[in-house]
């Protein structure tokens, strides 16, 4: 293994992921940036999920297969797991059915000279189960800090990558929109978080997909900011509507 002080840590979980994780896999494989690891955490899959990673783990040292001690239906615990097991100064996430593209960590590890930067992150493009686009790319902004990350979620968690030598290894709540208490989490630390400003993932829509139940979200997001955070409720108000604002714009795409 290379020097840890360059290498990626990339946390995949999967739960019966046998459609589409290969193809997850080989999007992290085809980067031109190639110090990285992949900790697939399986969470208790009955399908082919377990062989089909084996079968990458057999040809690519890089990759290693876990697995959960039960599965609760949360995403937190498998990435838990994998925060835990990572041996790299930065840490990414990727989901089973989402992919790369092939200069992502490239264009992003750079960026981090910068020491105000602790997040990189980028836009990403939208993609349903066949994997069709329809040109569907969600736009972050330039720059967030703590405070622009409070109006929403602006960090699709497939394109976040932080560096633990600024921030340490930070653990996900055991709670829905995981991903963005973690990256509050970190930029409360202090520092902002860069965008590449171009498009380095596809997020796959499926039907069952938890994001698309937006009541839900909303709900969610209320509850970060009254009960995770402590916002008061002016403050809540306030950020709330902005989240619902760029929420649906970003539903609409």
């Amino acid at each position: 293994m290379a020097s840890d002080s360059s290498l990626v840590s990339i946390i995949m979980p999967a739960h019966n992921s046998e459609q589409f994780i290969g193809m997850a896999i080989d999007s992290v494989r085809a980067q031109t940036y190639q110090n990285w690891e992949l900790i697939v955490i399986n969470d208790q899959s009955t399908d082919r999920t377990c062989e089909i990673v084996k079968s990458y783990e057999q040809h690519d040292k890089r990759i290693s297969l876990h697995d959960t001690d039960y599965h609760n239906g949360m995403p937190s615990a498998p990435r838990n797991t994998g925060v835990r097991l990572a041996k790299g100064r930065f840490i990414s996430f990727l989901d089973s059915d989402d992919l790369w593209t092939s200069t992502k960590l490239e264009e992003q590890l750079p960026l981090f000279d910068d020491e105000k930067v602790v997040i990189v992150y980028s836009n990403y493009e939208k993609i349903d189960e066949n994997g069709k686009s329809n040109n569907r790319i969600v736009r972050a902004p330039h720059y967030v800090d703590y405070h622009i990350l409070l109006r929403g979620n602006a960090i699709g968690n497939l394109t976040g990558i932080y560096d633990t030598r600024k921030v340490g290894k930070v653990m996900i709540k055991d709670i829905h929109h995981e991903d963005y208490v973690m990256w509050l989490e970190i930029l409360h630390k202090g520092g902002i978080g860069m965008n590449t400003n171009s498009s380095t993932a596809c997020y796959r829509l499926s039907k069952s997909g938890i994001s698309r139940n937006k009541i839900r979200l909303l709900s969610w997001q209320w509850r970060i900011y009254r009960d995770i955070i402590h916002l008061s409720y002016a403050q809540s108000i306030k950020n709330y509507l902005f989240y619902a604002y760029y929420g649906f714009k970003k539903y609409i795409l």
